[in-house]
């Protein structure tokens, strides 16, 4: 048995936000909405709307910036570039290659994940293998979305729910002696799953190949809600049981910022303080793929994330999809 380890460890984080913040009441003038009504519901009070220029791309390429100088890299060292996004700017190419030109990563080949608000966890499942398997060096992971250019604005029950945004971590591969192995930084274990018997409680009613049409998201949300609980709550404990964790040894959780509602029940369902929830949602709204790594560097950056803090992340969206990984910060 080799004593040595190899992990993905996190060299740096970044996130990016549109200009135009929009709040409740802001919808309330477009929608028969209210503060009041979202507030209690979602626990969302504002998100950020992409405009004239700003695209998924964009936003892509000025989180990336931000993690690749957080990890005091420069693009030529980045290798891998995995983009998950359920809103690219094209059909084809790839966001994720329109980023890797844009930020001038020349080294590096580049694709994008398609998982929906899972998507993140795919991606750093994604890179995570590649590096383990000598691909590259150093990974870009990258969750970017401008959801509001697919939303119905007429339908109250959704477009309240989503807003617009990106977040990346760079990823190193780095060898750690096998006695460090409880203290040692980097992606500890990630699980991935796929239901797609539940396609018609999330989805999006077109496509290349269907309607020739990008088309609009539909959802049925209290059915969403009783899976959301239920699976990330499974997935959560199976990430721990792989592990050898406990709940209790686990400093923060990073949830994919979809509803308060959601955030609290899987809490209590884990017995996890809720305090000990990294919670975005009142201020970004659901960002989808870009919501776990947003909610991750608003974390670091504000200084409850700290190196050697044991942080889950998990997330699930359409398909449905739903992951969970376990990191050393």
């Amino acid at each position: 048995m080799s004593d040595m380890i190899r992990r993905s460890v996190v060299l740096g984080s970044g996130s990016a936000l549109p200009k135009r913040c929009v709040t409740n009441a802001d919808l309330a003038e477009q929608v028969e909405t209210s503060d009041d009504w979202i507030v209690e519901r979602t626990g969302i009070r504002q998100r950020y709307i992409a405009g004239e220029g700003e695209t998924t791309s964009t936003l892509a390429g000025d989180a990336s910036r931000k993690a690749i100088e957080a990890a005091g890299l420069t693009a030529d060292d980045i290798d891998i570039i995995v983009l998950a996004t359920a809103t690219p700017d094209q059909t084809f190419p790839s966001t994720a290659s329109k980023v890797q030109h844009d930020l001038g990563c020349k080294n590096a080949f580049a694709f994008d994940v398609a998982a929906v608000c899972s998507g993140f966890l795919y991606a750093l499942g994604a890179a995570d293998s590649l590096l383990h398997r000598g691909m590259g060096k150093r990974a870009l992971v990258i969750g970017a979305e401008t959801f509001s250019r697919i939303l119905d604005w007429e339908d109250r029950t959704t477009c309240v729910l989503f807003g617009d945004g990106a977040g990346a971590m760079v990823l190193e591969l780095q060898e750690f002696p096998a006695s460090e192995a409880a203290t040692a930084r980097g992606v500890i274990e990630t699980k991935l799953h796929t239901d797609g018997e539940h396609n018609c409680l999330l989805y999006v009613d077109g496509g290349p190949s269907t309607t020739q049409t990008v088309g609009k998201l539909r959802m049925k949300g209290r059915e969403v809600f009783r899976h959301a609980v239920v699976n990330l709550a499974n997935v959560l404990t199976e990430v721990l049981e792989g592990t050898g964790y406990e709940a209790s040894q686990i400093d923060w959780v990073v949830p994919h910022q979809a509803n308060a509602r959601i955030l609290d029940a899987t809490a209590k369902k884990l017995g996890l303080p809720t305090e000990r929830m990294v919670k975005t949602v009142e201020m970004h709204a659901n960002t989808s793929a870009a919501s776990v790594p947003l909610a991750y560097d608003v974390a670091v950056r504000d200084g409850r994330i700290q190196p050697g803090d044991l942080v889950m992340l998990e997330a699930m969206g359409g398909g449905f999809t739903w992951g969970a990984s376990l990191l050393r910060a």
